[in-house]
């Protein structure tokens, strides 16, 4: 079960407010989307995916103390490399062939009639 980030209790998953405290945990009119908040002096912005990036258009940024659509840099930068690094180990790359079809789908799509007509053939 999740904690409270102010007081530190245990409290339900699916609670809007903590029991105890009161302080918000989901965002205000959202209640399926948490909200992340900051701990200690440095803001959000500073460890978030979508401010290194320059995507995000959150009125708070770069100051931002809480936000709904936070993501931790280094785990999704962690996220990358174990992909990368799967890709890598396989001859076959999926990712790459599934984008190849997305720029090709025409060509993708005469492949596949002819190794569907190349089967019934046999």
């Amino acid at each position: 079960m999740p904690e409270c980030p102010t007081c530190h209790q245990t409290v339900d998953a699916k609670a809007l407010n903590c029991p105890y405290c009161r302080t918000p945990l989901k965002a205000f009119g959202h209640p399926g989307i948490p909200l992340h908040r900051a701990t200690g002096s440095e803001s959000l912005c500073e460890t978030c995916t979508y401010h290194a990036d320059d995507t995000c258009n959150y009125p708070q940024r770069p100051d931002a103390r809480e936000c709904t659509m936070y993501q931790n840099l280094a785990e999704t930068q962690q996220q990358e490399m174990m992909r990368h690094s799967l890709a890598n180990r396989s001859g076959f790359n999926l990712v790459s062939v599934q984008k190849w079809i997305q720029r090709n789908p025409l060509v993708a799509i005469l492949l596949a009639l002819v190794l569907v007509s190349l089967l019934l053939a046999q």
